[in-house]
């Protein structure tokens, strides 16, 4: 007899992405960077008398590491080196105010540096890790008691983050010595475009064509940004970075048809997907690419692949080709606007009232004296800073991966304190946690638990006691600050982020929609427009996955957003679908424009139902 099959257990949103890990292989140039970073710089400071200076390098060190992604090295410039400034001037300012401010003084400017670095946060992922840095460096300067005068300290923060960013120009990454070194990030990035639009061929007509359509717009976006690096500009100056500029110039009009063919639905042959494979292997070889197969010509959308492969040849063989092509975003975010939109505001409200509430409380505690000493203070403003960002995970999600990931560190520390002898096994100890950031950031609790022990290290070495206890207290503290502070309203509508992405994703539809219909011939452009789109569609998507996320009570603010997102995707693919036909007919099926007459009313009726300002009309066609 047999058991009846038990139910399935789905488990909430906001606890399924607590238990969430990413995968994918382990980045060993990352983990060599990180171990060669803090341990080194430390055991550098300690042999020089100066412990306490080498403490604070170390601490840059392991930010750094922190935002050590995967990517170009010219980009690594700007998303390891800006948020290294900010930190310095965070320290600086907080070292001075710190020494000579009293207590609710300093409260008050905590307070108004939180406003400031929240809004800024909301421009993008480089300006938001300059916004973490700069309140956990400030909240440090006023609280850790160093010897050193605030510009010292700004000189020695400055010098561990430059020492990681050396590290990640100068050292060799698997799979470099294929062309010139320094392009090793941007030649895999491109050449991994190519390969999504094979497998977006090969998924053609499957119910995987819209996840394949996905991941190429993921695999476009990390090349754009990889080129988009400090002096590869439009007008490139080597043979290597035209040659780039031109391969991923030309992936773009395959992109294109290769949707405008997930688009039709019909299945392709299977030679349709070797030649991009080809150019691939082209690129990440750096070579030529020989002779391709050429995909039958049956169709609009199959003529438009062909003659894409064909641009594409001439350009690999050209070795350089004309770099004057759109490889940049069309425009620019503005950072005002970002800053001091619904967006930017919420946020920065939030991250002012948890970062300027837990300076106030942490420095009561610090000053009562039933509380007994509390010298690490500036804890528990720097760990609310860390848990009131967005780019985390949802609000719960990070909670609990913080509170987690802390005990476990602090536990694995007690332990190791007791037994490694100091400070050669301490910094042994430093070495070993800044390999393991790298790894670690898969998953926020991993990355607590790694953080918990290299911090509790570096102030061991720096001739503070042993001090896990406290440290799990004052997370435990933070978690509950923001907890409160994330829930409670604010001025104007909750959801700002996801209505604000929703925006931009609606107009940069609408120029694409208008450019098309206005049969214009400068297909540069239309494919500048045809990224904005899609980009900015792949902004409003994250920021709507990790608002559905959170508790219901935050939760409730996305719904209706998804389904505005998903038929702006569809009518993108079909204004894609709609270019490629009309460069080879010259005129709309029926087809498409009942389609896009359907989607723009599901657009309004979606609009309405939501209650969003996300409009897309119909443009007169010429």
């Amino acid at each position: 007899m047999s058991r009846p099959a038990l139910p399935a257990v789905t488990l909430p949103p906001w606890l399924a992405h607590a238990l969430r890990t990413q995968r994918g292989p382990v980045p060993w140039s990352a983990v060599t960077r990180g171990a060669l970073a803090a341990g080194p710089l430390l055991l550098a400071a300690v042999l020089a008398g100066r412990a306490t200076l080498g403490v604070v390098a170390a601490i840059a060190a392991m930010l750094a590491g922190i935002n050590d992604r995967p990517g170009s090295r010219r980009a690594s410039v700007k998303r390891l080196g800006v948020p290294a400034l900010a930190g310095a001037a965070g320290l600086f300012v907080g070292t001075y105010a710190g020494d000579h401010v009293g207590a609710v003084p300093l409260t008050l400017l905590l307070t108004g540096l939180g406003l400031f670095a929240g809004g800024i946060s909301a421009v993008g992922t480089v300006a938001s890790g300059a916004g973490t840095q700069l309140l956990v460096a400030s909240a440090i300067g006023a609280g850790m008691p160093l010897p050193e005068s605030g510009w010292l300290r700004a000189l020695a923060y400055l010098a561990g983050a430059a020492w990681l960013l050396a590290l990640r120009l100068v050292l060799p990454t698997p799979g470099s010595l294929a062309g010139d070194f320094r392009f090793d990030g941007e030649r895999d990035a491109v050449a991994n475009v190519y390969d999504a639009v094979a497998e977006l061929l090969d998924a053609v007509g499957t119910d995987g064509a819209t996840a394949r359509r996905a991941a190429l717009t993921a695999a476009l976006d990390h090349a754009q940004d990889a080129l988009d690096g400090p002096r590869l500009r439009r007008y490139a100056s080597s043979s290597a970075e035209r040659r780039l500029h031109a391969q991923y110039a030309a992936a773009l009009p395959l992109a294109e048809a290769a949707t405008a063919l997930a688009w039709v639905g019909d299945p392709v042959a299977a030679r349709a997907s070797e030649g991009p494979r080809r150019l691939a292997a082209a690129v990440r070889g750096n070579m030529h690419t020989g002779p391709l197969p050429a995909p039958s010509r049956s169709a609009p959308a199959l003529r438009a692949l062909d003659d894409a492969l064909l641009r594409a040849a001439e350009a690999f063989d050209r070795g350089g080709g004309n770099s004057d092509l759109h490889t940049r975003r069309r425009t620019a975010k503005d950072p005002l606007r970002s800053m001091f939109g619904a967006g930017g505001r919420e946020y920065g409200l939030r991250v002012a009232l948890c970062f300027g509430a837990s300076a106030g409380i942490a420095q009561a505690l610090h000053h009562a004296q039933w509380y007994g000493q509390h010298e690490h203070w500036y804890w528990l403003p720097a760990t609310a800073v860390f848990l009131v960002k967005p780019d985390l995970g949802p609000l719960a999600s990070r909670v609990l991966c913080r509170a987690a990931g802390t005990v476990l560190g602090a536990l694995l520390f007690a332990g190791f304190a007791a037994v490694l002898p100091r400070p050669e096994g301490l910094i042994a100890l430093v070495a070993l946690s800044g390999a393991l950031i790298p790894v670690a950031t898969r998953h926020f609790a991993a990355q607590t638990a790694v953080v918990t022990v290299l911090v509790l290290a570096l102030v061991m070495v720096g001739g503070e006691p042993e001090a896990s206890v406290s440290r799990i207290g004052e997370t435990l503290l933070a978690c509950a600050i923001v907890l409160i502070v994330g829930h409670l309203p604010m001025p104007g509508s909750r959801g700002g982020a996801v209505r604000a992405r929703l925006a931009a994703a609606g107009g940069a539809a609408q120029a694409y929609l208008a450019h098309v219909l206005g049969e214009s011939d400068d297909r540069a452009v239309r494919w500048t427009l045809r990224r904005e789109a899609y980009r900015t569609l792949a902004e409003a998507r994250a920021a709507i996955a990790l608002a559905r996320a959170e508790l219901p009570a935050l939760a409730r603010h996305a719904e209706g957003t998804d389904e505005i997102a998903a038929v702006l995707e569809r009518l993108v693919d079909t204004t894609t679908a709609c270019a490629v036909h009309l460069d080879d007919t010259g005129r709309l099926t029926p087809r498409h424009t009942a389609r896009l007459t359907e989607l723009l009313d599901q657009l309004a009726v979606q609009r309405e139902r939501a209650g969003l300002r996300v409009a897309v009309e119909m443009p007169v066609a010429g």
